[in-house]
């Protein structure tokens, strides 16, 4: 194109195969609809356009089209939480009774406060764009929570709102990876992690562990702090979605706040965790200005602003109190209620080792002894992903993950 806006000039576009086009003059964004030569004559076009590698003549072959993906494309999986979720989706639809537990999602509704605030909202017009980073209100609350609960000094122009934390993840990894980067992910780890990694063409380097209950202690972080301060190209993208889903006596310590980490840290955290906000998609990035300068440079070109409404929702969740308050404290405390009864349940089943977790939503069950056996109508259960399937074929759906 000679320029992007003005009078493009475009070879390889392609509106259908009744037209013959030699070139397509775009005056404008504004000004569509486009206009070809069909018979030596102009035609309008409408808005139907669609821009692909494709001869511009009108006699070529179905056989000549190129619809080859994208190196980075073909380099990542679908999600398997969302392949699992597809299966019990069509289980569901022909009638098959399905107990979902792979959704990282609370089943409690949004807070009454928090709900009201974004009706609001939407009843006083508030409904329109937001600036690119967020609003001046909602990073100025969340410079606020991460001061007086994680003991963090930002100042807004360090924040960045996207929609949902793992938007802010994939644009922190897409802000600093460059081919040949390598991204070290501890395991267990959330699925998306890797695939995260080779879309910004680095190599995820998966650290195994046996860590798959725990709460990472300040010892334990601090360990890790001394490696980083060791290696000046390593940065720590540290998410914190779980930070105030823990059961004492386990505590929570945010990595920026260690001794000479702030500035060798990216924290990420949302509000879908904590506050039961998983609809609204509403998650930050907090970290050095050049950074997350960076993040908001690549959300400018994919979303822009996070949703108004949800913004102001955000504000209220914010506002809760400490740790959000009284809300939060009683979704927490029935969470460690359910893990009492599932580690209780699960010591009584033979073959089956268990953790008891001191954070989250989750359960790690130890499942090996059954790999290698004959299931009936199924097959040999070979690792945690046929099991799951396996699962899944009864009725009961499992999160797949494998350390």
């Amino acid at each position: 194109m000679a320029n992007a806006l003005h009078n493009a000039a475009i070879s390889r576009v392609m509106f259908g195969d009744q037209y013959s086009i030699s070139r397509c003059v775009v005056p404008s964004l504004s000004t569509l609809p486009l206009r070809a030569m069909h018979k030596g004559k102009h035609v309008e076009l409408n808005r139907t356009v669609m821009v692909v590698k494709a001869k511009t003549n009108s006699d070529f072959d179905d056989s000549d089209v190129d619809i080859s993906l994208s190196h980075r494309v073909n380099a990542v999986k679908l999600s398997k939480t969302l392949s699992i979720c597809d299966h019990a989706t069509a289980l569901l639809q022909a009638g098959v009774p399905v107990i979902r537990l792979f959704f990282g999602e609370s089943d409690f509704d949004t807070p009454g406060a928090i709900a009201e605030a974004g009706m609001n909202a939407i009843r006083e017009g508030y409904t329109r764009y937001t600036p690119n980073a967020g609003t001046l209100e909602l990073r100025q609350a969340i410079c606020h929570k991460l001061k007086e609960e994680n003991g963090i000094t930002y100042s807004p122009d360090q924040i960045v709102v996207s929609n949902g934390a793992k938007q802010s993840i994939v644009q922190a990894v897409l802000a600093v990876c460059s081919p040949g980067d390598e991204v070290i992910i501890p395991a267990p780890f959330y699925v998306s992690y890797p695939e995260m990694a080779r879309l910004a063409h680095a190599t995820p380097v998966i650290l195994p562990s046996h860590i798959s209950r725990s709460v990472y202690s300040k010892k334990l972080l601090e360990e890790i702090a001394q490696i980083v301060a060791k290696h000046p190209r390593l940065l720590v993208l540290s998410d914190e979605n779980y930070e105030h889903i823990i059961y004492a006596p386990a505590t929570h310590t945010s990595f920026a706040s260690l001794p000479g980490m702030w500035d060798r840290t990216l924290i990420v955290n949302g509000l879908s965790k904590t506050f039961a906000m998983t609809g609204w998609r509403l998650g930050y990035i907090a970290g050095p200005k050049h950074f997350v300068a960076a993040c908001e440079k690549i959300q400018s070109q994919f979303t822009s602003g996070a949703s108004s409404i949800s913004q102001k929702a955000g504000v209220a969740a914010l506002g809760l109190g400490y740790a959000g308050g009284e809300a939060v404290s009683t979704m927490v405390k029935a969470f460690r209620e359910r893990r009492d009864f599932l580690v209780e349940s699960f010591r009584e089943m033979d073959g089956v080792k268990i953790c008891e977790p001191q954070g989250g939503f989750y359960v790690f069950l130890d499942f090996s002894s059954y790999y290698g056996r004959e299931a009936e109508g199924f097959g040999v259960i070979e690792n945690s992903d046929s099991l799951c399937r396996y699962l899944l074929d009864k009725g009961l759906v499992y999160s797949f993950n494998s350390l």
